[in-house]
């Protein structure tokens, strides 16, 4: 089911090339442009690049141009939290950071409400944030009411925008398109400045590249410097030398990084030692405030989640701190104790490993077929799984692994039910305590092994660790799915709809959510419409990545009863904005590759307890 382009080199190393990728390390810098002036950076005069590439020149501006924005949660004036992606699918936005205290940003309240007016039609939406720290809420109410702003201000009290978009002052425009991507950044015009005020403006920079983006066409001046307030941060604010490696650092890197970053594992370095974290530091800063590592793309007001990732701001707030102060060490004695990892698991030793029968052989170029081996586990007796891991032999050159179960003597390799799984980003299956999934006495495992040509002759053996529970659970792991194979995605469809759903036959506690699409998926969100109730959204995926597989364990198993339907929704780009995209002018139907599309909603549960 998890595949990648077979016929491209650059991706044969998918698993962890994306880790690199995510991780900033660019294998091109833009030479500096000539005559350019130091306050614009245009596009036209830098080559052209995909919506997620980084259009930056040396020496100029640190670009945030092309920066995908992901989805977040503020709080807007009533109290209520309101996500980025509530402001619609198909919209473009226009964020503007206001204070209410700023000379400059308050002059320029009236232009964004002739902006927001004279859009309104073309699918723009104008947003504010305050992020500023002297800025209470009443503060930002009161200020709202006075300058009569229409358009809606969110308030950011923990800054998490201001690292999202790499925003600095106020006021300072960000203009999004339909892919959240940032395609200008910089002034509303030049109207103000710190010792001048203009009756007109000698270019309008934000109108001008609002048109630009809505015609179709290329952002013709797409960075310019803004002038205005700077908005002071928090992590600016923490004593130096105070936040130490051993009392602050080495805790968050073992709760958030090192189950990933240790040796054995795709990361491609480790971060369980202070030298790993000193010396990846600058990087560690980067992907952090820009929230693209620990990976995790749930909307946060849906659902409780066991393995979920994110930072919250404050540990956010204390690497930065700790980065910027040149990673003191500290005293050793308070040196928390770290995790230990297993010859490269990430979950506990293995009771059983298994390997692939024996060693396959992926040619150096060409198209790799699926590869199915079968190996006997020789059980005497039934096992009960707590948890499983999969893992490749050489992570070069495998995509993915799905070990399936079947009974001894069966000849079935394919729809099978699955007992463990690797590929980009996909975590360990783990069942909550009490629960456990069977595999019966005698049962051979079937391998699905998708290999990746690199170029060169490479070697591979799978092996899979299974963790039993340590008694016969209460209950067992049933797995289920939504399913839509009958859909058409057009080519060029920027937001096409698919839905897929299941109806649930018996009262059942819900433990984990896994959704599943290909290159064009955009976002996933699954809904309990319940028999007797009002819905209920479990899981919302705004930003949905194949690169990032996640499955979403419940924090605690959710009752469900019978006669519910699971609805499952997802949103496809087949469009030219969509940098994944291997082929936009054509129309996609369902398939096992890559270039083809996949809409899955898997989830597992167990039966309902007993109310007796």
């Amino acid at each position: 089911m998890r595949t990648t382009f077979e016929n491209s080199r650059l991706h044969s190393r998918l698993a962890v090339l994306t880790l690199l990728l995510s991780f900033g390390c660019w294998t091109q810098v833009f030479a500096q442009q000539n005559g350019v002036p130091a306050e614009l950076i245009s596009t036209s005069t830098l080559p052209h690049f995909p919506y997620n590439a980084t259009n930056k020149s040396l020496g100029q501006l640190d670009s945030n141009i092309g920066r995908r924005v992901p989805d977040f949660v503020l709080t807007d004036l009533k109290g209520n939290k309101t996500a980025f992606s509530d402001f619609g699918e198909s919209e473009f936005a226009v964020v503007v950071f206001l204070g209410t205290q700023c000379p400059i940003g308050n002059a320029y309240v009236p232009i964004l409400a002739d902006l927001q007016k004279k859009f309104a039609d073309k699918e723009v939406k104008v947003i504010g944030i305050n992020a500023n720290l002297q800025d209470s809420a009443d503060d930002i109410r009161k200020h709202v009411s006075e300058f009569s702003i229409k358009f809606p201000v969110l308030i950011d009290n923990d800054q998490e925008s201001v690292d999202l978009f790499g925003a600095t002052r106020t006021p300072e425009a960000f203009v999004l398109d339909r892919r959240r991507n940032i395609r200008y950044h910089g002034r509303i015009d030049d109207r103000f400045g710190y010792s001048f005020k203009k009756a007109k403006a000698s270019r309008n920079d934000l109108e001008i590249a609002i048109q630009e983006l809505v015609d179709g066409k290329e952002i013709s001046v797409a960075q310019t410097k803004p002038l205005g307030c700077l908005i002071t941060r928090n992590s600016k604010l923490k004593q130096s030398g105070e936040i130490t490696y051993t009392k602050h650092v080495a805790k968050i890197m073992n709760d958030r990084c090192v189950e990933c970053h240790h040796t054995g594992t795709a990361a491609p370095f480790e971060l369980d030692s202070y030298e790993q974290a000193k010396n990846w530091s600058e990087m560690i800063k980067e992907v952090v405030q820009q929230r693209r590592m620990p990976p995790w793309e749930a909307d946060p007001r849906f659902g409780k989640f066991k393995n979920d990732l994110r930072m919250n701001q404050d540990e956010i707030d204390t690497l930065v701190a700790w980065i910027d102060d040149g990673a003191p060490y500290g005293e050793a004695k308070e040196l928390p104790q770290l995790k230990k990892f297993v010859d490269g698991w990430t979950i506990d030793e293995p009771d059983a490993i298994f390997k692939m029968p024996e060693e396959f052989t992926v040619k150096a170029n060409g198209v790799v077929k699926y590869q199915y081996f079968v190996t006997q586990t020789n059980f005497k007796e039934p096992k009960w799984i707590q948890a499983s891991e999969a893992r490749p032999g050489n992570r070069s050159a495998v995509h993915h692994i799905i070990v399936y179960v079947r009974e001894k003597g069966s000849k079935r390799m394919s729809a099978l039910p699955a007992i463990a799984g690797f590929a980009p980003g996909e975590e360990p299956m783990v069942f909550p305590k009490g629960t456990g999934y069977r595999i019966p006495a005698g049962a051979e495992l079937v391998w699905q092994v998708h290999y990746t040509p690199t170029g060169k002759i490479e070697t591979d053996r799978c092996d899979v660790g299974l963790i039993f529970c340590e008694e016969k659970p209460e209950r067992a792991v049933e797995m289920n799915l939504a399913i839509n194979r009958d859909f058409v995605i057009p080519a060029k469809a920027k937001n096409k709809r698919v839905v897929a759903r299941r109806t649930i036959k018996k009262d059942v506690e819900l433990i984990s959510l896994m959704p599943h699409m290909h290159l064009r998926g955009k976002s996933f969100k699954y809904v309990a419409k319940y028999p007797n109730k009002p819905s209920e959204i479990l899981l919302s995926v705004p930003n949905y990545d194949f690169n990032w597989q996640h499955r979403y364990r419940l924090a605690a198993p959710k009752f469900i009863p019978a006669g519910t339907v699971i609805e499952c929704t997802a949103y496809y780009d087949n469009s030219q904005e969509n940098p994944a995209n291997p082929k936009p002018d054509q129309s996609v139907r369902w398939g096992d590759q890559t270039f083809e599309e996949m809409m899955i909603g898997f989830f597992s549960y167990v039966s309902a307890k007993s109310k007796n």
